[in-house]
């Protein structure tokens, strides 16, 4: 048995780097679900590129939510986080993060 420390457990293989978002009083900033997004569209350029587009549209609405000072168009959000889970395969990060923002937003 290994003792090495992993540090925080999260991603699809459950270790690595600190990714999650905390979701114990409500919906995290709207800086954090920023960040998320733009892990998310890294990670598909990664190992998905032919779904980039809908990484982009995620950071998109984040950034016009921050702009405007509205809530995020959670429409165009679940509509592209629908395609990334549709097109990305088992046990990738694109998956976990988009796991993380459908938690964070309830959708």
């Amino acid at each position: 048995m290994s003792t090495y420390d992993y540090g925080h457990l999260n991603g699809p293989g459950q270790y690595g780097e600190f990714v999650g978002l905390d979701l114990t009083h409500g919906t995290p900033p709207l800086q954090a679900l920023i960040a998320v997004s733009a892990r998310l569209t890294e990670a598909l350029r990664r190992e998905c590129p032919g779904l980039v587009r809908q990484g982009q549209i995620i950071e998109a609405a984040f950034a016009e939510s921050a702009d405007d000072g509205l809530p995020p168009n959670r429409g165009r959000i679940r509509s592209a986080l629908d395609d990334i889970c549709i097109g990305a395969s088992a046990g990738t990060a694109s998956l976990a993060y988009t796991r993380q923002l459908v938690q964070a937003l309830g959708l």
